[in-house]
Protein backbone atom coordinates (compact mmCIF):
# COMPACT_ATOMS: atom_id res chain seq x y z
CA UNK A 1 0.00 0.00 0.00
CA UNK A 2 1.35 3.81 -0.81
CA UNK A 3 1.90 6.49 1.52
CA UNK A 4 -0.86 8.06 -0.05
CA UNK A 5 -3.13 5.41 0.02
CA UNK A 6 -2.29 4.47 3.76
CA UNK A 7 -2.76 8.48 5.05
CA UNK A 8 -6.36 8.27 3.08
CA UNK A 9 -7.76 5.39 4.57
CA UNK A 10 -6.94 6.21 8.50
CA UNK A 11 -9.56 7.45 9.98
CA UNK A 12 -9.81 10.41 12.08
CA UNK A 13 -9.63 10.79 15.67
CA UNK A 14 -13.08 12.51 16.75
CA UNK A 15 -12.23 16.45 16.98
CA UNK A 16 -16.15 16.28 19.04
CA UNK A 17 -17.80 18.62 16.66
CA UNK A 18 -21.43 19.35 17.02
CA UNK A 19 -23.78 18.68 13.50
CA UNK A 20 -23.48 21.51 11.67
CA UNK A 21 -26.42 23.43 11.27
CA UNK A 22 -27.84 26.01 8.15
CA UNK A 23 -30.76 28.40 7.30
CA UNK A 24 -30.27 29.88 3.19
CA UNK A 25 -31.67 32.83 2.10
CA UNK A 26 -31.48 33.25 -1.62
CA UNK A 27 -31.69 36.73 -3.12
CA UNK A 28 -33.23 37.67 -6.93
CA UNK A 29 -29.83 39.72 -7.58
CA UNK A 30 -28.12 36.32 -6.44
CA UNK A 31 -26.99 37.32 -2.99
CA UNK A 32 -27.04 34.21 -0.55
CA UNK A 33 -27.40 35.21 3.20
CA UNK A 34 -26.57 31.68 5.37
CA UNK A 35 -27.71 31.87 8.78
CA UNK A 36 -26.66 29.42 11.70
CA UNK A 37 -29.54 28.82 13.44
CA UNK A 38 -27.64 26.84 16.44
CA UNK A 39 -28.38 27.70 20.14
CA UNK A 40 -25.44 29.46 21.76
CA UNK A 41 -25.46 29.70 25.63
CA UNK A 42 -25.71 33.12 27.62
CA UNK A 43 -24.41 31.88 31.03
CA UNK A 44 -22.02 34.47 30.90
CA UNK A 45 -21.93 38.35 30.19
CA UNK A 46 -18.65 40.02 31.33
CA UNK A 47 -15.22 39.05 30.52
CA UNK A 48 -14.74 38.28 34.70
CA UNK A 49 -17.75 36.17 34.67
CA UNK A 50 -16.29 32.87 33.35
CA UNK A 51 -13.17 33.35 35.42
CA UNK A 52 -15.44 33.88 38.77
CA UNK A 53 -17.24 30.90 38.09
CA UNK A 54 -14.28 28.28 37.30
CA UNK A 55 -12.72 30.01 40.29
CA UNK A 56 -15.91 29.08 42.37
CA UNK A 57 -16.09 25.71 40.71
CA UNK A 58 -12.77 24.32 40.29
CA UNK A 59 -10.28 27.22 42.41
CA UNK A 60 -7.25 24.08 42.07
CA UNK A 61 -7.44 24.14 37.69
CA UNK A 62 -4.71 25.20 36.11
CA UNK A 63 -5.68 28.81 34.32
CA UNK A 64 -2.74 29.97 33.21
CA UNK A 65 1.22 29.12 33.01
CA UNK A 66 4.18 30.33 31.88
CA UNK A 67 8.02 29.77 31.46
CA UNK A 68 10.26 30.04 34.83
CA UNK A 69 13.53 28.86 33.93
CA UNK A 70 13.42 25.16 33.06
CA UNK A 71 9.69 24.83 34.84
CA UNK A 72 6.51 26.82 35.16
CA UNK A 73 5.17 29.36 36.66
CA UNK A 74 0.98 28.63 37.52
CA UNK A 75 -1.65 30.47 38.34
CA UNK A 76 -5.12 28.22 39.15
CA UNK A 77 -8.38 29.82 38.94
CA UNK A 78 -8.70 30.66 42.29
CA UNK A 79 -5.79 32.71 42.89
CA UNK A 80 -5.89 34.03 39.30
CA UNK A 81 -9.75 35.29 40.36
CA UNK A 82 -8.26 36.81 44.15
CA UNK A 83 -5.38 38.34 42.59
CA UNK A 84 -7.64 40.18 39.75
CA UNK A 85 -9.79 41.26 42.44
CA UNK A 86 -6.97 42.92 44.33
CA UNK A 87 -5.46 44.67 41.36
CA UNK A 88 -8.80 46.01 40.80
CA UNK A 89 -8.97 47.34 44.28
CA UNK A 90 -5.73 49.11 44.03
CA UNK A 91 -6.54 50.71 40.70
CA UNK A 92 -10.07 52.08 42.14
CA UNK A 93 -7.67 52.75 45.39
CA UNK A 94 -5.32 55.13 43.18
CA UNK A 95 -8.28 56.63 41.28
CA UNK A 96 -7.05 55.14 38.02
CA UNK A 97 -10.35 53.79 37.09
CA UNK A 98 -11.77 55.18 33.93
CA UNK A 99 -13.72 55.27 30.75
CA UNK A 100 -10.17 55.90 29.34
CA UNK A 101 -8.14 53.07 28.11
CA UNK A 102 -5.48 51.26 30.62
CA UNK A 103 -2.49 50.87 27.66
CA UNK A 104 -0.48 47.71 27.91
CA UNK A 105 2.84 47.54 26.73
CA UNK A 106 3.51 43.95 27.23
CA UNK A 107 4.48 40.61 25.64
CA UNK A 108 1.92 37.44 27.09
CA UNK A 109 2.43 37.05 29.95
CA UNK A 110 0.47 35.80 33.42
CA UNK A 111 0.73 39.63 35.05
CA UNK A 112 -0.79 40.71 31.71
CA UNK A 113 -3.56 38.65 32.02
CA UNK A 114 -4.49 39.88 35.53
CA UNK A 115 -4.02 43.55 35.34
CA UNK A 116 -6.37 43.12 32.26
CA UNK A 117 -9.38 41.38 33.75
CA UNK A 118 -8.87 43.65 36.65
CA UNK A 119 -9.29 46.51 35.02
CA UNK A 120 -11.61 45.12 32.81
CA UNK A 121 -13.44 44.26 35.97
CA UNK A 122 -14.29 47.55 36.44
CA UNK A 123 -15.49 48.95 33.33
CA UNK A 124 -12.29 50.27 32.31
CA UNK A 125 -11.10 49.38 28.82
CA UNK A 126 -8.12 47.98 28.09
CA UNK A 127 -5.55 48.55 24.63
CA UNK A 128 -2.73 46.35 24.45
CA UNK A 129 -0.66 47.13 21.67
CA UNK A 130 1.93 45.48 19.85
CA UNK A 131 5.50 45.31 22.27
CA UNK A 132 7.09 45.81 18.43
CA UNK A 133 5.99 49.08 19.44
CA UNK A 134 7.73 50.24 22.12
CA UNK A 135 10.95 47.36 22.50
CA UNK A 136 14.11 48.52 22.18
CA UNK A 137 15.19 49.95 18.23
CA UNK A 138 10.95 50.21 17.47
CA UNK A 139 9.85 53.53 15.66
CA UNK A 140 7.95 54.81 18.28
CA UNK A 141 6.15 57.29 15.54
CA UNK A 142 3.40 53.72 15.62
CA UNK A 143 3.08 53.80 19.63
CA UNK A 144 2.68 57.66 19.11
CA UNK A 145 -0.30 57.32 16.72
CA UNK A 146 -1.65 54.47 19.21
CA UNK A 147 -1.59 56.86 21.78
CA UNK A 148 -3.28 59.58 20.04
CA UNK A 149 -5.96 57.38 18.68
CA UNK A 150 -6.56 55.89 22.24
CA UNK A 151 -6.00 58.74 24.55
CA UNK A 152 -4.87 56.53 27.69
CA UNK A 153 -5.27 56.96 31.30
CA UNK A 154 -2.64 55.07 32.43
CA UNK A 155 -0.10 52.73 31.45
CA UNK A 156 0.82 48.85 31.77
CA UNK A 157 3.90 47.57 31.55
CA UNK A 158 6.02 44.35 32.27
CA UNK A 159 9.11 45.49 32.70
CA UNK A 160 9.61 49.42 33.10
CA UNK A 161 13.42 49.02 31.74
CA UNK A 162 13.03 47.27 28.50
CA UNK A 163 9.99 49.48 27.44
CA UNK A 164 12.50 52.96 28.89
CA UNK A 165 12.71 54.34 25.66
CA UNK A 166 8.85 54.15 24.82
CA UNK A 167 7.79 55.20 28.68
CA UNK A 168 10.13 58.39 28.24
CA UNK A 169 8.82 59.13 24.99
CA UNK A 170 7.04 63.03 25.19
CA UNK A 171 3.52 61.59 24.40
CA UNK A 172 3.35 59.29 27.54
CA UNK A 173 4.49 62.13 29.79
CA UNK A 174 2.32 62.47 32.89
CA UNK A 175 0.65 59.32 32.61
CA UNK A 176 0.48 56.84 35.58
CA UNK A 177 2.64 53.82 34.94
CA UNK A 178 2.11 50.57 36.64
CA UNK A 179 5.27 48.19 36.23
CA UNK A 180 5.07 44.54 36.97
CA UNK A 181 9.16 45.01 36.96
CA UNK A 182 12.32 47.68 37.49
CA UNK A 183 9.90 50.83 38.55
CA UNK A 184 11.45 53.58 38.20
CA UNK A 185 11.02 56.56 40.56
CA UNK A 186 7.43 57.40 40.18
CA UNK A 187 5.73 54.28 38.82
CA UNK A 188 3.12 52.16 40.95
CA UNK A 189 4.57 48.60 41.29
CA UNK A 190 2.22 45.94 40.80
CA UNK A 191 3.10 44.35 44.08
CA UNK A 192 2.07 47.17 45.31
CA UNK A 193 -1.99 47.14 43.63
CA UNK A 194 -1.88 43.34 44.61
CA UNK A 195 -1.83 44.63 48.68
CA UNK A 196 -5.29 46.39 47.79
CA UNK A 197 -8.87 45.43 49.63
CA UNK A 198 -10.46 43.25 47.02
CA UNK A 199 -12.90 44.95 44.63
CA UNK A 200 -16.04 43.07 42.88
CA UNK A 201 -16.43 43.41 39.34
CA UNK A 202 -18.83 46.20 37.99
CA UNK A 203 -18.73 46.03 34.40
CA UNK A 204 -21.75 46.36 32.43
CA UNK A 205 -22.04 43.84 29.37
CA UNK A 206 -22.62 46.58 26.92
CA UNK A 207 -19.66 48.81 27.67
CA UNK A 208 -16.17 48.47 26.07
CA UNK A 209 -13.79 46.05 27.16
CA UNK A 210 -11.12 46.26 24.82
CA UNK A 211 -9.75 48.33 22.27
CA UNK A 212 -7.44 46.50 19.54
CA UNK A 213 -5.80 48.07 17.23
CA UNK A 214 -6.00 46.82 13.27
CA UNK A 215 -3.26 45.62 11.40
CA UNK A 216 -3.13 48.98 9.28
CA UNK A 217 -2.65 47.27 6.31
CA UNK A 218 -5.38 49.84 4.61
CA UNK A 219 -4.38 52.53 6.38
CA UNK A 220 -3.09 53.78 9.48
CA UNK A 221 -5.13 52.05 12.23
CA UNK A 222 -7.71 52.32 14.07
CA UNK A 223 -9.07 51.21 17.56
CA UNK A 224 -11.88 48.28 17.36
CA UNK A 225 -14.91 48.96 20.06
CA UNK A 226 -14.67 45.80 21.52
CA UNK A 227 -17.47 45.33 24.19
CA UNK A 228 -17.90 42.60 27.13
CA UNK A 229 -21.01 41.66 25.38
CA UNK A 230 -19.04 41.01 21.82
CA UNK A 231 -16.01 38.92 22.93
CA UNK A 232 -18.59 36.77 25.44
CA UNK A 233 -21.00 35.78 22.96
CA UNK A 234 -17.56 35.35 20.68
CA UNK A 235 -16.36 32.65 22.67
CA UNK A 236 -19.73 31.06 23.34
CA UNK A 237 -20.46 30.62 19.41
CA UNK A 238 -17.41 28.60 19.40
CA UNK A 239 -17.85 26.54 22.23
CA UNK A 240 -21.16 25.78 20.95
CA UNK A 241 -19.58 24.27 17.52
CA UNK A 242 -18.22 21.22 19.78
CA UNK A 243 -20.16 18.64 21.77
CA UNK A 244 -17.04 18.68 23.98
CA UNK A 245 -17.27 19.09 27.64
CA UNK A 246 -13.56 18.64 28.16
CA UNK A 247 -11.49 22.24 28.89
CA UNK A 248 -9.46 23.00 26.41
CA UNK A 249 -5.29 22.87 26.97
CA UNK A 250 -3.64 24.89 24.93
CA UNK A 251 0.06 26.09 24.19
CA UNK A 252 0.05 29.22 22.33
CA UNK A 253 2.29 32.14 21.51
CA UNK A 254 -0.72 34.67 19.68
CA UNK A 255 -0.16 38.23 20.68
CA UNK A 256 -2.62 39.13 22.88
CA UNK A 257 -2.42 42.93 20.92
CA UNK A 258 -4.58 41.02 17.98
CA UNK A 259 -8.10 39.70 18.11
CA UNK A 260 -6.71 35.89 17.64
CA UNK A 261 -4.85 35.72 20.83
CA UNK A 262 -6.38 37.78 22.80
CA UNK A 263 -10.03 37.00 22.15
CA UNK A 264 -10.39 33.66 20.51
CA UNK A 265 -7.08 31.87 22.46
CA UNK A 266 -6.59 33.88 26.23
CA UNK A 267 -10.62 34.23 26.65
CA UNK A 268 -11.78 31.29 25.06
CA UNK A 269 -9.76 29.39 27.97
CA UNK A 270 -10.67 31.28 30.66
CA UNK A 271 -14.57 31.45 29.91
CA UNK A 272 -14.36 27.56 29.02
CA UNK A 273 -12.39 26.50 32.41
CA UNK A 274 -9.34 25.55 30.28
CA UNK A 275 -5.51 25.76 30.51
CA UNK A 276 -3.50 27.97 28.26
CA UNK A 277 0.52 27.33 28.75
CA UNK A 278 1.53 30.88 27.67
CA UNK A 279 4.21 30.14 24.76
CA UNK A 280 7.18 32.93 24.11
CA UNK A 281 8.11 31.69 20.56
CA UNK A 282 7.15 32.74 17.34
CA UNK A 283 6.87 31.54 13.83
CA UNK A 284 9.69 32.67 12.71
CA UNK A 285 13.21 30.50 12.08
CA UNK A 286 15.55 31.30 15.10
CA UNK A 287 12.21 32.02 17.60
CA UNK A 288 10.43 28.84 16.76
CA UNK A 289 12.46 26.73 19.06
CA UNK A 290 11.06 27.78 22.03
CA UNK A 291 7.22 26.33 20.90
CA UNK A 292 9.08 23.17 20.54
CA UNK A 293 10.39 23.03 23.64
CA UNK A 294 6.91 24.38 25.07
CA UNK A 295 5.18 21.53 22.96
CA UNK A 296 7.72 18.74 23.88
CA UNK A 297 6.77 19.46 27.66
CA UNK A 298 3.02 19.80 27.34
CA UNK A 299 0.84 17.83 25.39
CA UNK A 300 -2.34 20.26 23.85
CA UNK A 301 -5.78 18.98 23.40
CA UNK A 302 -6.18 21.79 20.84
CA UNK A 303 -3.64 23.81 18.88
CA UNK A 304 -3.90 26.96 16.70
CA UNK A 305 -1.38 28.28 14.90
CA UNK A 306 -0.88 30.84 12.27
CA UNK A 307 0.15 29.08 8.32
CA UNK A 308 4.16 30.22 9.40
CA UNK A 309 3.88 28.74 12.47
CA UNK A 310 2.74 25.29 11.23
CA UNK A 311 5.26 25.25 7.98
CA UNK A 312 7.36 25.11 10.68
CA UNK A 313 5.64 22.38 12.67
CA UNK A 314 5.85 20.18 9.64
CA UNK A 315 9.45 19.98 9.39
CA UNK A 316 10.11 20.15 13.32
CA UNK A 317 7.48 16.90 13.08
CA UNK A 318 9.26 14.77 10.37
CA UNK A 319 12.96 15.07 12.17
CA UNK A 320 11.65 15.07 16.17
CA UNK A 321 10.46 11.68 16.73
CA UNK A 322 9.83 12.20 20.52
CA UNK A 323 8.16 16.02 19.60
CA UNK A 324 5.50 13.77 17.44
CA UNK A 325 4.61 11.66 20.18
CA UNK A 326 4.40 14.04 23.09
CA UNK A 327 2.26 16.57 20.37
CA UNK A 328 0.08 14.00 18.82
CA UNK A 329 -0.63 11.94 22.19
CA UNK A 330 -4.06 13.49 22.91
CA UNK A 331 -4.19 16.45 20.20
CA UNK A 332 -7.98 16.53 18.64
CA UNK A 333 -8.26 19.41 16.05
CA UNK A 334 -5.32 21.71 14.67
CA UNK A 335 -6.61 24.91 13.20
CA UNK A 336 -5.02 27.95 11.36
CA UNK A 337 -6.14 31.10 10.60
CA UNK A 338 -5.31 34.98 9.36
CA UNK A 339 -4.09 33.56 6.10
CA UNK A 340 -3.93 30.37 3.85
CA UNK A 341 -2.42 27.14 4.18
CA UNK A 342 -0.73 24.97 2.02
CA UNK A 343 -2.07 21.72 1.36
CA UNK A 344 1.05 20.41 0.82
CA UNK A 345 1.85 21.23 4.59
CA UNK A 346 -1.40 19.81 5.79
CA UNK A 347 -0.32 16.44 4.07
CA UNK A 348 2.72 16.47 5.98
CA UNK A 349 1.65 16.96 9.67
CA UNK A 350 -0.85 14.26 8.92
CA UNK A 351 1.27 11.89 7.57
CA UNK A 352 3.53 12.01 10.77
CA UNK A 353 0.42 11.70 12.59
CA UNK A 354 -0.72 8.80 10.97
CA UNK A 355 2.59 6.95 11.65
CA UNK A 356 2.91 8.10 15.24
CA UNK A 357 -0.85 7.41 16.21
CA UNK A 358 -2.52 5.80 13.79
CA UNK A 359 -4.95 8.68 13.35
CA UNK A 360 -5.49 11.71 10.90
CA UNK A 361 -6.08 14.67 13.02
CA UNK A 362 -9.26 17.41 11.79
CA UNK A 363 -7.76 20.11 10.71
CA UNK A 364 -9.54 22.78 10.99
CA UNK A 365 -9.51 26.53 10.13
CA UNK A 366 -11.22 30.07 10.92
CA UNK A 367 -12.13 33.21 9.56
CA UNK A 368 -12.94 36.89 10.45
CA UNK A 369 -11.47 40.02 11.84
CA UNK A 370 -10.81 41.99 14.87
CA UNK A 371 -14.21 43.66 13.89
CA UNK A 372 -15.98 40.15 13.97
CA UNK A 373 -14.89 39.30 17.42
CA UNK A 374 -12.47 37.81 15.61
CA UNK A 375 -14.00 34.36 14.27
CA UNK A 376 -17.16 34.95 12.04
CA UNK A 377 -16.87 31.43 10.75
CA UNK A 378 -15.03 28.85 11.02
CA UNK A 379 -14.65 24.46 9.99
CA UNK A 380 -16.87 22.64 12.36
CA UNK A 381 -16.68 19.30 10.85
CA UNK A 382 -14.23 16.51 10.20
CA UNK A 383 -11.53 17.93 7.51
CA UNK A 384 -8.12 17.98 6.25
CA UNK A 385 -8.78 20.12 3.16
CA UNK A 386 -7.07 23.36 3.22
CA UNK A 387 -8.00 26.67 1.73
CA UNK A 388 -11.66 27.03 3.92
CA UNK A 389 -12.99 29.33 5.58
CA UNK A 390 -15.41 27.37 6.91
CA UNK A 391 -19.53 28.26 7.53
CA UNK A 392 -21.48 30.91 9.73
CA UNK A 393 -20.81 30.44 13.57
CA UNK A 394 -23.61 29.71 15.51
CA UNK A 395 -25.92 32.86 15.54
CA UNK A 396 -24.15 34.33 12.97
CA UNK A 397 -25.45 35.61 9.53
CA UNK A 398 -23.21 35.77 6.15
CA UNK A 399 -23.84 37.28 3.10
CA UNK A 400 -21.77 36.61 -0.16
CA UNK A 401 -23.03 39.49 -2.20
CA UNK A 402 -22.27 38.91 -5.95
CA UNK A 403 -19.01 41.04 -6.78
CA UNK A 404 -17.95 41.00 -10.57
CA UNK A 405 -17.63 37.51 -10.95
CA UNK A 406 -16.17 37.01 -6.80
CA UNK A 407 -19.04 36.72 -3.98
CA UNK A 408 -18.31 39.71 -1.74
CA UNK A 409 -18.26 38.16 2.51
CA UNK A 410 -19.96 40.22 4.83
CA UNK A 411 -21.31 39.36 8.31
CA UNK A 412 -23.22 40.22 10.72
CA UNK A 413 -23.93 38.83 14.89
CA UNK A 414 -23.75 39.83 18.16
CA UNK A 415 -19.88 39.31 17.90
CA UNK A 416 -19.86 42.17 15.63
CA UNK A 417 -18.42 45.24 16.53
CA UNK A 418 -20.74 48.84 16.56
CA UNK A 419 -17.32 50.40 15.18
CA UNK A 420 -14.25 52.42 15.68
CA UNK A 421 -13.20 54.41 18.57
CA UNK A 422 -13.81 58.13 17.78
CA UNK A 423 -14.31 57.81 14.05
CA UNK A 424 -18.47 58.05 13.63
CA UNK A 425 -18.65 58.23 9.60
CA UNK A 426 -15.87 55.28 9.48
CA UNK A 427 -17.89 53.45 11.47
CA UNK A 428 -21.25 53.71 9.56
CA UNK A 429 -19.76 53.08 6.10
CA UNK A 430 -18.11 50.13 7.39
CA UNK A 431 -21.77 48.16 7.20
CA UNK A 432 -24.30 47.54 4.49
CA UNK A 433 -27.94 48.55 4.46
CA UNK A 434 -28.92 45.34 5.53
CA UNK A 435 -26.18 46.14 8.79
CA UNK A 436 -23.75 43.41 7.72
CA UNK A 437 -19.61 44.23 8.08
CA UNK A 438 -17.83 44.20 4.99
CA UNK A 439 -14.38 42.95 5.45
CA UNK A 440 -13.37 43.34 1.84
CA UNK A 441 -12.56 39.58 1.14
CA UNK A 442 -14.25 37.39 -1.21
CA UNK A 443 -15.41 33.47 -0.98
CA UNK A 444 -16.68 31.10 -3.14
CA UNK A 445 -18.61 27.98 -2.51
CA UNK A 446 -16.88 24.62 -2.50
CA UNK A 447 -20.71 22.93 -4.09
CA UNK A 448 -23.38 25.18 -4.72
CA UNK A 449 -25.29 22.10 -4.52
CA UNK A 450 -24.44 21.25 -1.11
CA UNK A 451 -23.82 24.20 1.49
CA UNK A 452 -22.74 22.23 3.75
CA UNK A 453 -19.22 21.74 2.24
CA UNK A 454 -18.62 24.98 3.57
CA UNK A 455 -16.85 28.42 1.64
CA UNK A 456 -13.02 29.25 0.53
CA UNK A 457 -10.98 31.61 0.67
CA UNK A 458 -11.46 33.65 -2.88
CA UNK A 459 -8.78 36.60 -1.83
CA UNK A 460 -9.14 40.51 -0.45
CA UNK A 461 -10.32 42.36 -2.76
CA UNK A 462 -8.20 44.74 -2.56
CA UNK A 463 -4.83 42.91 -2.58
CA UNK A 464 -5.28 41.12 -5.46
CA UNK A 465 -3.86 42.25 -8.54
CA UNK A 466 -4.00 42.29 -12.48
CA UNK A 467 -0.78 41.65 -15.08
CA UNK A 468 -0.59 44.75 -17.72
CA UNK A 469 -2.38 41.75 -19.89
CA UNK A 470 -5.82 42.25 -17.38
CA UNK A 471 -5.38 39.01 -16.02
CA UNK A 472 -5.85 38.44 -12.71
CA UNK A 473 -3.63 37.20 -9.83
CA UNK A 474 -5.17 35.82 -6.85
CA UNK A 475 -2.03 36.88 -5.01
CA UNK A 476 -2.77 35.07 -1.20
CA UNK A 477 -3.50 31.58 -3.15
CA UNK A 478 0.00 32.00 -5.16
CA UNK A 479 2.05 33.00 -2.29
CA UNK A 480 0.78 29.83 -0.50
CA UNK A 481 1.27 27.24 -3.03
CA UNK A 482 4.39 28.34 -4.35
CA UNK A 483 6.25 28.37 -0.70
CA UNK A 484 4.74 25.11 -0.56
CA UNK A 485 6.32 23.33 -3.82
CA UNK A 486 9.98 25.29 -2.50
CA UNK A 487 9.63 24.06 0.37
CA UNK A 488 11.76 24.21 4.10
CA UNK A 489 14.42 26.03 2.01
CA UNK A 490 12.76 29.17 2.44
CA UNK A 491 10.48 31.29 4.92
CA UNK A 492 8.07 32.98 2.80
CA UNK A 493 7.54 34.90 -0.40
CA UNK A 494 6.11 38.50 -1.74
CA UNK A 495 4.04 37.87 -4.70
CA UNK A 496 4.57 41.06 -7.42
CA UNK A 497 3.84 41.67 -11.03
CA UNK A 498 0.81 44.52 -10.78
CA UNK A 499 1.10 46.38 -14.07
CA UNK A 500 3.74 43.74 -15.46
CA UNK A 501 3.73 41.29 -18.06
CA UNK A 502 4.04 38.47 -16.11
CA UNK A 503 4.01 36.86 -11.98
CA UNK A 504 7.37 36.94 -10.06
CA UNK A 505 8.30 35.94 -6.50
CA UNK A 506 10.95 37.21 -4.02
CA UNK A 507 11.77 34.63 -1.64
CA UNK A 508 13.10 34.85 1.76
CA UNK A 509 15.99 32.86 2.78
CA UNK A 510 15.62 30.05 5.44
CA UNK A 511 18.87 30.93 7.79
CA UNK A 512 21.65 28.33 7.81
CA UNK A 513 20.66 27.17 4.57
CA UNK A 514 23.04 27.25 1.63
CA UNK A 515 22.40 30.22 -0.62
CA UNK A 516 23.17 27.56 -3.60
CA UNK A 517 20.96 24.77 -1.96
CA UNK A 518 18.22 27.62 -1.92
CA UNK A 519 18.42 28.73 -5.14
CA UNK A 520 18.37 25.08 -6.50
CA UNK A 521 14.96 24.27 -4.09
CA UNK A 522 13.44 27.72 -6.08
CA UNK A 523 14.26 26.54 -9.54
CA UNK A 524 12.52 23.12 -8.85
CA UNK A 525 10.13 23.84 -6.82
CA UNK A 526 8.44 26.55 -8.98
CA UNK A 527 9.43 23.90 -12.60
CA UNK A 528 6.71 21.90 -10.53
CA UNK A 529 4.04 24.03 -10.03
CA UNK A 530 4.43 25.76 -13.24
CA UNK A 531 3.78 22.35 -15.03
CA UNK A 532 0.22 22.27 -12.52
CA UNK A 533 -0.17 26.06 -13.44
CA UNK A 534 -3.36 27.17 -15.21
CA UNK A 535 -3.17 30.73 -16.89
CA UNK A 536 -0.66 33.22 -16.78
CA UNK A 537 -1.95 34.65 -13.46
CA UNK A 538 -0.86 31.01 -11.91
CA UNK A 539 2.73 30.49 -13.50
CA UNK A 540 5.63 32.33 -11.80
CA UNK A 541 7.94 33.87 -14.95
CA UNK A 542 10.39 35.18 -12.37
CA UNK A 543 12.04 34.45 -8.93
CA UNK A 544 14.68 36.33 -6.62
CA UNK A 545 15.90 35.07 -3.55
CA UNK A 546 16.18 37.95 -1.57
CA UNK A 547 19.61 38.86 0.92
CA UNK A 548 17.95 38.82 4.60
CA UNK A 549 15.40 37.78 6.18
CA UNK A 550 11.93 39.92 6.70
CA UNK A 551 12.47 43.08 9.13
CA UNK A 552 10.37 42.93 11.92
CA UNK A 553 11.54 46.75 13.15
CA UNK A 554 10.59 47.74 9.39
CA UNK A 555 7.17 46.76 10.02
CA UNK A 556 7.99 43.96 6.94
CA UNK A 557 6.78 40.89 8.95
CA UNK A 558 4.07 41.64 11.56
CA UNK A 559 4.37 40.31 15.56
CA UNK A 560 2.14 37.36 14.45
CA UNK A 561 4.09 36.32 11.93
CA UNK A 562 2.85 37.56 8.95
CA UNK A 563 4.47 39.12 5.70
CA UNK A 564 2.98 42.70 5.08
CA UNK A 565 2.88 42.29 1.04
CA UNK A 566 2.68 46.20 0.23
CA UNK A 567 4.61 46.74 3.27
CA UNK A 568 7.58 44.40 2.03
CA UNK A 569 7.47 46.02 -1.65
CA UNK A 570 7.57 49.32 -0.49
CA UNK A 571 11.06 48.29 1.65
CA UNK A 572 12.39 45.71 -1.15
CA UNK A 573 11.98 48.75 -4.13
CA UNK A 574 15.65 47.83 -5.25
CA UNK A 575 15.29 44.03 -5.04
CA UNK A 576 11.05 44.69 -7.27
CA UNK A 577 13.51 46.76 -10.01
CA UNK A 578 15.83 43.97 -10.39
CA UNK A 579 13.10 41.07 -10.50
CA UNK A 580 11.54 42.61 -13.60
CA UNK A 581 14.73 44.02 -14.95
CA UNK A 582 15.25 43.75 -18.75
CA UNK A 583 17.33 41.63 -19.62
CA UNK A 584 17.44 40.27 -16.05
CA UNK A 585 20.28 39.84 -13.69
CA UNK A 586 22.48 37.03 -12.81
CA UNK A 587 20.64 36.62 -9.64
CA UNK A 588 17.41 36.44 -10.84
CA UNK A 589 15.68 32.80 -12.12
CA UNK A 590 14.25 33.02 -15.38
CA UNK A 591 11.09 30.49 -16.37
CA UNK A 592 10.03 32.15 -19.48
Amino acid sequence: MSTDETLILAPFRDPRYAPRKLEVERRPDGTLVIFNPAPVTTRFQTMTDGLKAWAGQDPDRLWLAERAGEGWREMPYGEGFDRVRALAGGLQALGLVSSRPLLILARNGIDHALIKYAAMSQGMPVAPVSPQYGLPGANLARLAHAVEVLDPAAVFTEDAAMFADALEAPFLAGLPVIAALNARPGDITLESLLKARQADATADPDQPAKYLLTSGSTGRPKAVICRHRNIVINSAQVAACFDDPDPPIMVNSAPWSHSLGANSILHMATQRGGSLYIDAGQPVTGRFDETIRNLKAISPTYQNMVPAGWMLMAGALERDEDLARRFFARVRVLQYGGANLGQEICDRIQAVAVRTVGERISFASGYGATETGPTAANVHWVNDRMGLMGLPLPGTSVKLAPDGDRLEFRVRGPQVTSGYLGLPEVSAASFDEDGFYRLGDAARLIDPDDLTQGLAFDGRLSENFKLASGTFVSAGDLRVTAVGFVGDSVSDAVVCGEGQESVGLMFYPKPGVASDDILQAVQDGLSRMNLQARGSGGRIARALVLPTPPDIHAGEITDKGYIAQSQARAIRVADLGRLFANPPGPDVLSFD
